[in-house]
């Protein structure tokens, strides 16, 4: 085991799981369980807003395995992945305001909660919840197979072993501290990511012998390593240009970033996460995906991508400084977890249990129910990440893609248009779901573009033309519109 390079890490569970058990102090004593535990009261702060949106968006794809698909294909995605940078801004300036005006006086909880009142449809709900869990645990085992592998590369245990360890750690703090642990490990995590990103990055660069050094040795193994398409030409004109779909303004379709825009104390708050939120990712993304081609001239021969960061943040760096930097994936890994964690769980007790099986349940039925399920999803996910696929970032692309066919309009069109109605909702998501399952199972590559685009172009036009044909149905537009 590198102690050495543990031992900072150690540090860092130890300080996530004093937050965990100091947020814990907040749920036992608010009015309002559910409010705290899955909101954490409303009462982010700009610096924290950005911080747990960039923490949620950039987890084990944009820290283990981003690096590795840069490593072994070249700038080419390092060019896609700078479509993510204005993500933050996007979900922000487009929910923004409205959306936490309109979640307070519904006194929403979950994003569930705002299509409910939107579109006063079950099966709206029920799309969504099940779109929800489908996808998010999808997304989840991502995450935890990007814990495992960092832990099982630092400290040479078995893969079953790392990843029941990172299961405990994460299951214990997020489970006693609700909501407000997630946004203050958030902040503690994303703040981590940042700066562990420029460390490494200059280190890189350093053993690499500089930039111009970099560059002529890929360009000596391989040109198409500084193609903007990648080697063997990965990556077409059409899906290049249609991939900031996915990881741009798609990104207003997630969830888990979604909930984030309803939980801000003011819009003084959100301004500043919007101009923090950039920075912070534009660093991030640019940053992790530039080391790992760069690090393809620093330690050939790499075969594992999972493997590449931590790889070359033990090569490249003093033992102790490389421990302060392995905590930022660690930290991107736990923080997207929790979030996910925290989604599936209140999807699965407010929208589905307390809503439809026992809506008179006790404060303390909630509270001890809501315990239950996040550990009870937790240990799932754990079956379901004990088999790993080799590079976790397609899954967790999969279930990016799937999400935004789903949500992305009836969040969007229900807060901006009168005639969005439950049947234009059922039809778009309805519509967005099977296509993109349709085409990611048997037409992956329709025109060349991320199969993504035709779902959410056709869920929306399927959206627009069933709320024309029956908005004369619906009597009653909700006054928030």
């Amino acid at each position: 085991m590198h102690w050495s390079v543990i031992a900072p890490l150690i540090v860092f569970v130890i300080i996530i799981f004093g937050i965990g058990f100091w947020s814990n102090k907040f749920v036992k004593s608010s009015d309002s369980f559910l409010s705290e535990y899955f909101l954490g009261g409303r009462e982010m702060g700009g610096f924290l807003l950005a911080m747990t949106m960039m923490a949620t968006y950039g987890g084990a794809s944009s820290f283990i395995s981003g690096p590795g698909v840069a490593y072994n294909t070249g700038l080419g995605w390092v060019l896609l992945a700078l479509a993510q940078l204005p993500a933050g801004y996007f979900v922000l300036m487009i929910l923004g305001k409205k959306f936490a005006i309109v979640t307070r006086k519904l006194k929403s909880i979950t994003l569930i909660d705002f299509l409910r009142s939107r579109y006063n449809s079950n099966v709206v709900v029920w799309l969504s919840a099940i779109s929800i869990v489908i996808f998010l645990f999808a997304s989840m085992v991502a995450q935890w197979v990007g814990g495992a592998r960092l832990i099982e590369s630092l400290t040479g245990m078995s893969y079953t072993t790392a990843l029941f360890i990172f299961a405990v750690v994460v299951l214990v703090y997020v489970i006693i501290g609700g909501f407000r642990a997630v946004a203050l490990t958030d902040a503690l995590q994303g703040s981590i990511m940042v700066v562990g990103t420029i460390i490494l990055l200059v280190g890189v660069v350093i053993a690499g012998g500089g930039i111009d050094n970099i560059m002529g040795d890929l360009v000596k193994e391989n040109a198409e390593l500084v193609s903007p398409f990648g080697v063997g030409h990965a990556y077409s004109p059409a899906y290049v240009s249609s991939f900031w779909i996915l990881v741009g303004v798609g990104v207003i379709g997630l969830p888990q970033i979604a909930v984030r825009a309803m939980s801000y104390k003011n819009s003084r708050g959100m301004h500043s996460a919007i101009l923090i939120g950039t920075i912070g990712i534009a660093t991030i993304m640019f940053g992790m995906h530039l080391i790992g081609i760069f690090g393809r001239t620093v330690i050939p021969g790499i075969e594992l991508g999972d493997k590449v960061m931590p790889t070359l943040t033990m090569g490249v760096l003093p033992p102790v400084v490389a421990g302060i930097v392995l905590a930022a994936p660690m930290a991107a890994i736990m923080s997207t977890v929790n979030a996910l964690l925290m989604m599936v769980s209140s999807t699965i007790v407010k929208d589905i249990y307390l809503h439809y099986i026992k809506p008179d349940a006790s404060d303390d039925h909630v509270r001890k129910t809501s315990f239950l399920v996040t550990a009870v999803v937790g240990v799932v996910v754990v079956l379901m990440s004990l088999n790993p696929p080799e590079i976790i970032v397609w899954l967790n692309m999969f279930a990016f893609g799937g999400l935004e066919a789903v949500f992305i309009w009836p969040i969007v069109l229900g807060l901006y248009w009168k005639k969005a109605n439950k049947f234009g909702a059922i039809a778009g998501m309805v519509v967005g779901l099977s296509m993109y399952i349709v085409i990611t199972q048997y037409f992956p590559n329709v025109l060349g573009v991320h199969s993504v685009t035709f779902p959410v172009i056709s869920a929306l036009i399927a959206f627009v033309l069933v709320s024309f044909a029956t908005h004369r149905k619906i009597k009653d537009t909700p006054e928030f519109i």
